[in-house]
């Protein structure tokens, strides 16, 4: 009986954590609400308030440096180089089990070793959901993206910070969210470049 609370208990705590999503603002009401003594997370203006100047100078000399980059990308604008050179038993093996050499949210490190660095992770970084936001094969956008890299962003981050006063400056000055955030891991909150 005991051992049946423990599976639904931990059930449960897995299934509201999933709800929470990759959003770390989401997860920490999350859990905070079950747990005590979680760190109180500090107001993202004021994070963002001490990055933003810098980053957005930053920003202003990489998009100088990436524009000729970028200009010169074709409508096939990425592909995985093991899909371009035909070298496809890199990540699949029809002996196994889903086709894959590896489990699929372990297929990307196969490769891609000693990827994350930071103190923070992205959430689908962090369980080795890299199809959340890429394609394996190619894609029109860059880093094998889905879409547009703002757009992708927006399929979770749907939340009213997201138009708070610093993110309409950063729009205003056209900056889009990897201009100030990675998107895979950081040692800053909110995962800041």
């Amino acid at each position: 009986m005991i051992m049946k609370k423990v599976i639904v208990t931990c059930l449960l705590f897995v299934m509201t954590c999933f709800v929470a999503g990759c959003d770390p603002i989401n997860r920490h009401v999350v859990l905070s609400t079950i747990f005590d003594g979680v760190p109180s997370m500090p107001p993202p203006e004021q994070i963002c308030t001490e990055y933003a100047e810098k980053r957005v100078e930053e920003t202003r000399q990489e998009m100088a440096l990436e524009k000729s980059a970028r200009d010169a990308v074709t409508k096939q604008a990425s592909q995985h180089l093991p899909y371009l050179e035909k070298n496809c038993s890199d990540c699949h093996d029809k002996t196994k089990k889903g086709g894959l050499v590896a489990p699929r949210n372990e297929l990307c490190f196969v490769c891609h070793t000693d990827f994350v660095k930071g103190a923070y992770v992205h959430g689908p970084v962090a369980v080795g959901d890299c199809y959340a936001c890429h394609l394996p094969h190619n894609s029109a956008f860059p880093s094998l993206l889905k879409t547009e890299a703002g757009a992708v962003c927006a399929t979770c981050h749907r939340e009213k910070r997201a138009a708070s006063s610093l993110h309409d400056k950063a729009a205003a000055k056209q900056l889009g969210c990897l201009d100030c955030h990675d998107p895979h891991f950081s040692n800053a909150p909110f995962f800041l470049r």
